[in-house]
């Protein structure tokens, strides 16, 4: 394939679900709402976390990462996706369809990881907490953050750059809602055989090895849960998991869904609905999830409040 019909698409449109305008403009509304909520529910969650000194601890520390990765991915792909709802076929360019979809993967794949090191973070407080200072001390939790953010850029290096270089000089219309890796595949000009296998088991190695440690793991904590003694150190045991594990439930489900499933599985209109499930619910629920069901996380949000109000009064 020659050069210029490498970089003959200078442009994609993005459709959205421009076969029902009458449904984009009630979708504008509801995604409008749904991006102000998470950023505020996460933003409330990095203040709450940053200024609560007891907080300083793993467990939450983790959280903190969480949110700063739903947030921007939110940010990364909100906007656009209210722009493609507010327009019919609305175009992105060559360069920021590629931005799109690399910061996408970026923090698709560091919110995989970070949820693995969470899982990790509650089997060694729970099934050995008299040597969970030693287990996860300041060294350890900096070297699962890093891990965590470092193995998200190369995810999306490697996937990113491998997409975009193959030629695209023919249709450009992509029947999605933002730059996700499968409907954008599809336009490519060659043989993407390779590049599937590669992200099948990328995937693999990703989405579903993470999810069926984090399943171990639980399994070990469901057992030292039920060997508990105390009613009270059950009960927030299992509060804490609870929370941790519905949002496992919900990312993991949904992206495997989307990454896993096969060419002609899904109408395309099925395959953006499963695409919105983790990319619009998982950031707006993450904090609900874990604010709602954590008692200090309440305490703390209503210390801070009075304070701002004494501070007001004052």
């Amino acid at each position: 394939m020659k050069r210029q019909n490498q970089s003959s698409v200078v442009e994609f449109i993005l459709l959205g679900f421009s076969d029902f305008p009458e449904l984009q403009g009630q979708l504008f509304g509801v995604f409008l709402v749904v991006y102000l909520v998470t950023l505020m529910g996460n933003a409330i969650i990095i203040v709450v976390i940053s200024l609560e000194q007891s907080f300083h601890v793993p467990m939450y520390l983790f959280l903190l990462n969480l949110s700063v990765v739903d947030v921007s991915f939110s940010a990364v792909i909100m906007p656009e996706m209210l722009v493609v709802l507010a327009t019919v076929k609305t175009p992105i360019s060559f360069v920021s369809c590629f931005a799109q979809m690399y910061f996408i993967l970026f923090f698709g794949g560091t919110e995989c990881f970070l949820l693995e090191a969470m899982a990790y973070d509650r089997f060694a407080a729970i099934c050995y907490p008299l040597s969970y200072p030693v287990i996860m001390n300041k060294k350890v939790f900096m070297k699962l953050v890093i891990f965590s953010w470092v193995s998200g850029i190369m995810v999306a290096s490697v996937q990113t750059s491998w997409v975009f270089s193959f030629p695209f000089c023919g249709p450009n219309e992509i029947n999605h809602l933002f730059c996700e890796t499968p409907p954008v595949l599809e336009l490519a000009y060659a043989d993407t055989f390779m590049f599937e296998i590669y992200a099948f088991t990328g995937t693999i190695l990703i989405v579903m090895v993470p999810f069926l440690l984090i399943l171990l793991s639980y399994t070990r904590i469901l057992f030292a849960i039920l060997k508990m003694k105390s009613t009270t150190g059950r009960q927030k045991a299992f509060s804490t998991c609870a929370s941790h594990l519905t949002s496992v439930t919900l990312f993991y489900g949904t992206a495997s869904m989307t990454y896993l499933q096969p060419k002609s599985g899904y109408s395309p209109e099925t395959k953006k609905l499963m695409s919105l499930a983790y990319t619009l619910l998982t950031p707006l629920l993450n904090p609900l999830i874990y604010s709602l069901r954590n008692s200090e996380m309440k305490r703390a949000l209503v210390k801070l409040w009075r304070r701002k109000v004494d501070l007001h009064t004052l």
